[in-house]
């Protein structure tokens, strides 16, 4: 049967950012299709509330508060799921944003700890995943990365750059891990969460984003977790390398910040 290659029994995933949003979503579908998960996030009430729901799908959570931007929290995380479930299957990279800033308004700094939040610390729990996954059945890395890493926009300098590193670091990593590692991404559109908080309860912002997406609404975290269970599995196992774009169609900004000429 076609559907049993989504069918992840038996593994198990590390996901960031898993407390809220895109990557709590992540490790429901992720549960619901099988896998025992380990996920991390900052805010330890937020974790236990996704390991409660992992829990009621009859699939195993273990949980880790702690800042991923501290890489030694993703070493930590990775010998604890080791010791934990003694396996490591799938790594889904989520932890990632950075709030859009004027350019001159933008540090050097800030710029440098978009790209160490949103590329470094991918690239670290990757790699520290990585032996044990060769040392096992192989698996898959997914990155969640964004739209704005191929679009323009003004105020998304250390953003936008932070998640164009994301995805070509996805097609570089491809190329050293293939084939036993695939390693692909998500170029993630507007999606309703507390990230675009202000978006939700602002009527006339929606309907603008809403009215420059061809597909006539705002992302919800199903479409990505969807995503990413498909990449995970071995549903997507003959593709590696590649940034699968959901994000409704777009192919330009559909929210104009207004910023002012220099």
């Amino acid at each position: 049967m076609l559907l049993d290659r989504f069918d992840m029994t038996g593994r198990v995933a590390v996901i960031t950012g898993a407390g809220r949003g895109i990557g709590a979503g992540c490790a429901r579908a992720l549960a619901e299709a099988g896998a025992d998960v380990a996920i991390v996030a900052r805010t330890q009430e937020q974790l236990d509330g996704v390991a409660d729901e992992v829990r009621a799908l009859g699939r195993r959570a273990l949980v880790m508060a702690g800042d991923v931007s501290d890489l030694e929290v993703l070493d930590r995380l990775v010998e604890t799921t080791m010791a934990e479930y003694g396996r490591l299957d799938v790594v889904v990279n989520n932890a990632g944003g950075s709030m859009p800033t004027p350019l001159l308004d933008t540090s050097v700094r800030s710029f440098e700890q978009a790209f160490h939040f949103n590329v470094t610390t991918a690239f670290a729990l990757s790699k520290a995943a990585l032996p044990h996954m060769l040392a096992g059945e192989g698996g898959s890395i997914v990155n969640i990365s964004s739209a704005m890493g191929r679009l323009r926009d003004r105020g998304f300098a250390a953003y936008g750059t932070a998640k164009a590193a994301l995805s070509h670091l996805t097609r570089l990593m491809a190329i050293d891990c293939a084939p036993r590692v695939r390693v692909n991404a998500i170029a993630v559109g507007s999606v309703a969460t507390s990230a675009l908080e202000v978006v939700l309860t602002n009527d006339a912002i929606h309907n603008e984003m809403v009215d420059k997406t061809p597909m006539k609404r705002l992302g919800e975290v199903d479409d990505i977790a969807i995503g990413a269970l498909y990449l995970a599995s071995d549903a997507s196992s003959f593709i590696t390398g590649k940034v699968l774009e959901i994000d409704g169609g777009i192919e330009a900004a559909n929210l104009d910040l207004r910023l002012p000429d220099l």
